[in-house]
Formats: structure tokens, sequence, C-alpha cells
């Protein structure tokens, strides 16, 4: 645990850095309004701080940065969403005013807005395939060598797609590996199907097909191979704009991984099922490409469905409050705009 001291002149750092992106002194905390601790006192309560993790020297005899441990605590422990400005509230109020006729044009507003706002790059993934899990798995025989795959998912939606059966596999031993399939897969969210297919089914294929590798293959195309997901991104620009990235190596891999929708889904993906804000800051994040970046996001629904995320790229020198704040304020508006287009 940190003293109400450490928790002080820890928040005092994070806070100055995100505004200056300048190592923070001793001396300039001293200075700020209500701080009676000495520069000195205030030097050892930086050096026991950086000895747990939380900050950072960059140089020698320079001030002290945030770490992405010290960002963590503080995200944790040292601030809570805060109520939106009024002015941003207008804000958003006045986008969403215009007559939309799709849901989609809600969302691309959404990320256009958040861009706006916030002076970072913003990303709305929709349909949300992590919450997306398969309901019932059917197939059904055209000849000897083609099928027809029919997938119902939680959500209600029914999708059809071609089959061609492996050489050697009877249709029957196919539906002893569907009925099995269905008591294993269901409720499976469609973004684990491959993991489980490889890591808990596969073993047990053996009891009922031959050519176990070949049908393995099939079931990967027909349930895992799902179709990209709509992404919205705006403001990908917005990071070139960001000291930390005047490095053209680095903004160009940041930028080379938005262009890609598995890197996007990937940027925005949380194993969490909780639901509400969700913060990966730095390292925390898979993809290495942003592993100087955090990522907020928040997911959508209607009727208590997930229909998707909504996120905040920026450096991990980022304004989390304003973020934090925002996101949860236009997530939840998005539950009511989108239902009252559904009516």
């Amino acid at each position: 645990m940190l003293s109400d001291r450490q928790r002080m002149i820890l928040t005092a750092i994070v806070d100055d850095y995100i505004r200056s992106a300048e190592p923070v002194g001793s001396r300039s905390i001293s200075k700020r309004s209500g701080v009676s601790f000495s520069p000195a006192t205030i030097r050892n309560e930086m050096a026991d701080l950086e000895e747990l993790g939380l900050l950072e020297q960059p140089h020698t005899s320079a001030g002290r940065i945030p770490s992405d441990k010290g960002y963590r605590y503080y995200v944790d422990h040292l601030i809570s969403p805060g109520d939106v400005s009024e002015e941003d509230v207008r804000k958003i109020r006045d986008y969403f005013a215009e007559r939309m006729v799709h849901w989609e044009d809600v969302i691309e507003e959404a990320a256009k807005i958040l861009s706006q706002m916030t002076s970072y790059t913003s990303i709305v993934l929709g349909p949300e395939i992590y919450s997306t899990s398969l309901k019932h798995f059917q197939l059904v025989s055209l000849n000897d060598s083609t099928a027809v795959a029919i997938i119902v998912t939680n959500t209600g939606h029914v999708e059809h797609r071609p089959v061609e059966i492996p050489d050697g596999i009877s249709m029957n031993d196919l539906n002893k590996v569907v009925n099995m399939l269905n008591d294993k897969l269901h409720g499976v969210k469609f973004h684990r199907i491959k993991s489980v297919l490889h890591n808990e089914i596969a073993k047990e294929l053996n009891r009922y097909v031959n050519g176990v590798e070949e049908v393995l293959k099939m079931l990967e195309k027909t349930l895992v191979e799902q179709k990209d997901p709509r992404v919205f991104l705006a403001g990908a620009s917005n990071m070139l704009s960001q000291p930390e990235f005047k490095d053209v190596r680095k903004a160009k891999n940041i930028l080379d991984a938005l262009e890609g929708t598995s890197n996007i889904v990937q940027i925005l993906h949380n194993d969490s099922d909780t639901g509400g804000i969700q913060v990966k800051i730095g390292a925390e994040n898979d993809l290495e490409a942003i592993s100087q970046c955090s990522v907020v996001t928040a997911t959508y629904s209607i009727d208590g469905q997930s229909l998707g995320t909504i996120g905040i790229l920026g450096p991990t020198r980022m304004e989390y409050s304003k973020v934090i704040s925002l996101l949860d304020y236009l997530s939840k508006d998005l539950d009511t705009l989108i239902s009252r287009k559904k009516k």
C-alpha cells in the first residue's frame, strides 16, 4: 500500500506528465498549491516509488515519468470516471441530432466524435464477435461430397455455408461428429472455437472418424472463418501528433497495425466477461506494435445483448479520466440511440 503522500506525488507526476510529456521533477511538485513538503522529501518519496516500479527515470538527474505499472496503479486506485462536461454532452447530442437511417451511421459518427474530442484514435467494432456464441450446428447432405452447414448463434442469426466433405468420410459418421459438437460447443464464443476444436475436441474425434486432420480443417473453415466484422476507424493520424511517436518507425508500426481487421480485433479484444470499461496499458496489449500505447474499451448493447466494442487507442500518456468518462457516457448513449432505431 502507498502512503497518502506517495499517492499524492504519484498522481501529481502522472497528471503533469500527461499534460507536458516532460519528466517531472521534485521542485515542480513542491510548488503546487497545497503541497507542504520540501523538494528533498519529495525526491526521497520519488526514489521509493521508483524502487516499487511505479516511476522511471529516463535520464540521470532528470525528473521521473510513470511506468506502465505506475499508470496501472493510477487508473485502478487514483482516478474515477468524472462527469462528462456540459459542453461535451452538447457536442455529442448535436452530432446525433441529425437524422441517421442506419445504425452503421450512428457507429461511424461515434468513432468520429470520440476522435475529435480526445485527439486520439477511435475504433468501433461491430457486431461483437467476442460475445457471439454457437447455439446450434447442423450439416445437411447434398451429395456424397458436399453439404450445407447451418449455423445458429445465440443472437438468433442463422447462416448457411457450403461444405466440402473430406474423402472417405460418410455422412453417418459426420452426423455423429455434429451431435458431439453440439454438446461440446454449445455456448462457446466464436473467437474460442478454434482453440476448443484443437485442444479439447481433436482427440475425441478419433472415436467417430478417420482422417481427423481433414475433418478438423473442414470444421475450422466452417465454424471459425467468420466474415470480418465491420470496423469504423477515425483519427489514425492523431498518433503522429503525439511526442512519443515522432520516431517514424514507431508511428509506422502503429499505423500498419491499424490497417488489418484481424489486428484491430486483437487490439480491442479483452478476455474479461465483466463488461464495463476495460483498460490495457503498454505491454498488457497482446499486439507488439502497440506496446507503448493504451487501449480503453467499452461495449454497447441492445436489450442486454452485446452488439459491439468501442475503443480509444492512444499513448500510455493518455488522459485516462477524460477518456474513461467519455467512453462510459457514449457507450450508454449508443444503447439508447440504437434501441430507438430498432423500434
